[in-house]
């Protein structure tokens, strides 16, 4: 085997290594199996995040049927409301364990009735208020070693909470009384109360250890070039010490600290994982989704490749000890952050098993490795892309693309990606794109002028693609399923209007509209223009662009897509999403026949044993009203099967399990002027 090379600034051939000869031909391969025996204990069904579930009780003959078979709402686990749920709950031995509610409480419910068994939550005063990372979260973890029990979860104030699972009392041999600071013991000074650290995604346990991952603010305008850097670490489930660290900016002496050009390594910040982190017990490795370094759209700050910035990591489970590494972006400059969950898939290539990993991301590449070695399954082209012309920047000039799959999504823009439903609306769009930089995937940032361009449209945009939730793969078929978003975004840079908003060189913003700090309503771009700039939200944030509040892009704009992990190949594509209310009732489509044209948002699926099912973004009118649908489809084919009404749209990731001889269906659902509910469905007795 090779022995470890020196990483240097975007040589293409070094942009992953093996660090490690690792002997694993004697373990047995054995495919992901997804949830077993009907539960679903953790938050993608298994350690692998397959989200797959062997059952069929519900299938393409009765998903019409399904009924609500009982909801929890969350209003009064927290101070205020919440209307971002985005828990997957975990089901084991008939309880359901779940986050819910803005001081993120944790809840037991019994999962046949939802009747709440017990809950418990922190007050955390100014250290929760300041935290960058609030709300309920994506859920909780569980361990056993066949006679304790615990439910552990991440506080909005970045503490480590385990939890007796049966009483939901605190564990006073974990930590200290069952509490874990994560701002302590991380190699760096973090403040107590206002350090930029927490973390949505539900701790990860696999044997004995705890993982945890760090997330920070939406990285547009950062108050700084520097910031807390989002070291991942290892923790003994039993005492809460602390096992391992891995420093996703690497230190003095660490491997791949010559990616950081001028010292920036220093003070440069973030590279969290904030995604779902995935464990192969049998090889002892997990593996790290890491997000992109301080500063999602300006990097001249922090000059050079920046291991492990967007890379996806694989560590010793036992020690943190980084195996292999692979860089999916050089030196990033697109909040391509690494966001969600690789999936572990054993695949059949050529008649010969092979142990994979499979990466969705935000650019809807699919990147495909063995999860024994981190080499790419079908090769890894590094291709030229467009240069930055941002004073300070520099940027990588190649970037890696995969030659298989294809990507899912559009890649990119051109004039033949606009809204052309009507000639009129088609010749107001190129009037408002002439103003912006269009260009392959890969095309930077450049600096907005109100003269031109005032950005660069990008697409996908800055919340993907692919976003937290990430995907389902179906260990017996070898095929997964991703849900992606069409959108057109804006990517401009502006200076910071004052020091005390950011000491960066540029952050994001417009010469047009400003500096937005956080989402909000947008304005015209100019006094009379039929286009506008608008916010999006979500993760990252960021802005798209309009023609008569219509999107500038052509449908769909949601999508699922079926890839054959085998071949490398998309098997089938399907617009996920009823039209849009706003679309369907424009009047500029009066009297048109629009195709669905699905919905954008950020949507997770489930594959059970013939049914994909995932519901929708956003409210529409439906015929049982304002709400939304929980869509099934065959899995072999991609064909609608089913639709169940929903009263708000889903938010968290569907979960499925059985019980007392019945198949429950529980989504999380939420949205404007809908507070967060736990939905469970089943077929009528």
């Amino acid at each position: 085997m090779p022995v470890p090379r020196k990483a240097h600034e975007f040589m293409p051939k070094l942009s992953h290594s093996i660090l490690t000869c690792l002997a694993f031909t004697s373990i047995p391969l054995a495919a992901q199996s997804g949830a077993k025996n009907g539960e679903w204990p953790t938050y993608g069904g298994d350690l692998g995040n397959t989200r797959y579930a062997p059952l069929d009780q519900i299938n393409a003959k009765n998903f019409n049927r399904l009924e609500v078979a009982w909801r929890f709402k969350t209003d009064n686990l927290g101070p205020r409301p919440e209307y971002q749920f985005e828990s997957t709950p975990l089901m084991i031995h008939g309880v359901l364990y779940s986050t819910a509610g803005s001081r993120r409480a944790v809840v037991a419910l019994d999962a046949a009735t939802g009747e709440l068994l017990w809950t418990h939550s922190e007050r955390e005063g100014a250290r929760g208020t300041a935290a960058p990372r609030q709300l309920s979260g994506r859920g909780v973890a569980y361990w056993t070693d066949g006679k304790e029990e615990r439910i552990l979860y991440v506080t909005p104030g970045y503490r480590l909470i385990a939890l007796d699972a049966k009483t939901g009392l605190l564990i006073p041999a974990f930590g200290k009384n069952g509490i874990v600071d994560l701002k302590l013991d991380d190699d760096q000074e973090i403040d107590l109360v206002t350090g930029e650290v927490g973390l949505h995604a539900a701790p990860v346990v696999a044997g004995d250890v705890v993982i945890i991952g760090a997330a920070h603010r939406s990285g547009g305008v950062p108050h700084s070039k520097g910031n807390v850097k989002g070291y991942v670490r290892g923790f003994d489930v039993r005492t809460g010490k602390r096992n391992w660290i891995f420093h996703t900016i690497p230190r003095p002496g660490e491997y791949g600290l010559d990616t950081w050009e001028n010292d920036s390594w220093s003070y440069t910040g973030n590279t969290g994982v904030w995604a779902q982190i995935s464990v192969d017990e049998q090889l002892g490795l997990a593996y790290l989704p890491v997000e992109l370094p301080t500063g999602d759209y300006y990097g001249g700050h922090r000059p050079g490749a920046g291991l492990f910035g967007e890379s996806l990591v694989a560590v010793d489970l036992k020690t943190g000890q980084c195996r292999w590494h692979y860089q999916l972006v050089h030196h990033g400059l697109w909040d391509m952050d690494i966001p969600c969950a690789p999936i572990l898939a054993d695949i059949t290539i050529n008649g010969r098993t092979i142990k994979a990993v499979a990466q969705p991301t935000k650019q809807a590449f699919l990147y495909v490795f063995d999860r024994v070695t981190g080499q790419p399954i079908w090769p890894m082209e590094e291709r030229p892309v467009p240069q930055s012309d941002v004073p300070g920047e520099k940027t990588s000039p190649t970037q890696p693309f995969p030659a298989k799959p294809p990507a899912y999504d559009r890649h990119g823009t051109t004039i033949d990606d606009l809204i052309d439903f009507t000639p009129e609306l088609r010749a107001e769009a190129l009037k408002a794109v002439a103003k912006y930089k269009m260009g392959p995937i890969f095309t930077p940032p450049v600096v907005s002028r109100l003269d031109g361009p005032l950005g660069t449209l990008v697409s996908p945009s800055t919340l993907g693609g692919s976003n937290w939730p990430g995907g389902a793969y179906d260990p017996e078929t070898h095929i997964l399923y991703v849900f992606s978003q069409s959108v057109i975004g804006v990517l401009g840079l502006v200076p910071p209007p004052n020091p005390k908003l950011s000491d960066m060189n540029f952050v994001q913003g417009s010469a047009a509209t400003g500096v937005r700090n956080t989402p909000g309503t947008g304005s015209n771009i100019s006094p009379g223009s039929a286009a506008s700039v608008i916010s999006a939200s979500g993760e990252g944030g960021g802005a798209r662009l309009t023609v008569q509040g219509l999107p500038i892009g052509k449908p769909p704009y949601g999508r699922i897509s079926a890839i054959d992990l085998n071949r490398g190949e998309i098997v089938w594509q399907t617009a996920h999403g009823e039209t849009p209310d706003y679309i369907r009732n424009h009047p500029a489509l009066k009297g048109l026949s629009i195709p669905r044209t699905g919905r954008p948002g950020i949507i997770g699926t489930l594959v059970t044993k013939t049914l994909v099912i995932a519901g929708e973004a956003g409210f529409f009118t439906t015929p049982s009203g304002r709400g939304a649908m929980l869509r099934a489809y065959d899995k072999a084919t991609g064909k609608e099967v089913g639709q169940v009404y929903m009263p708000a749209p889903q938010s968290g990731s569907p979960m499925t399990y059985m019980l007392g001889g019945k198949q429950y269906l529980v989504v999380a659902i939420s949205g404007a002027g809908y507070s967060a509910e736990l939905l469970a469905f089943r077929l009528p007795d």
